[in-house]
């Protein structure tokens, strides 16, 4: 079995597809919101020093940053670990 290892400081992400919906209930492409970071799902990270994420977290990152590739016939981003913006946690409400 083959897998993908980020190198560095780098983080391997699998993009997470989010719809847009106008009021009258169009569904507008994630293409048109170009100006929005990206939400992705944490497949593995590189050499970081003390990682605030882990494998399994969801996190948004810049919307230009990274790398795309295709790996047996999926699709990866590597994303810098500095280009991590936020990571998205569950919280229970008050």
């Amino acid at each position: 079995m083959k897998e993908l290892l980020p190198l560095n400081e780098n983080v391997l992400v699998e993009l997470q597809t989010a719809e847009t919906k106008t009021k009258g209930g169009i569904i507008l492409p994630e293409s048109v919101n170009e100006d929005n970071p990206h939400i992705g799902l944490v497949l593995a990270v590189g050499n970081v020093e003390n990682p605030e994420i882990a494998v399994g977290d969801k996190v948004i990152f810049k919307r230009f940053s990274g790398t795309d590739l295709e790996f047996e016939k999926k699709k990866y981003i590597v994303v810098p670990y500095s280009d991590i913006l936020v990571k998205i946690v569950e919280t229970e409400e008050i």
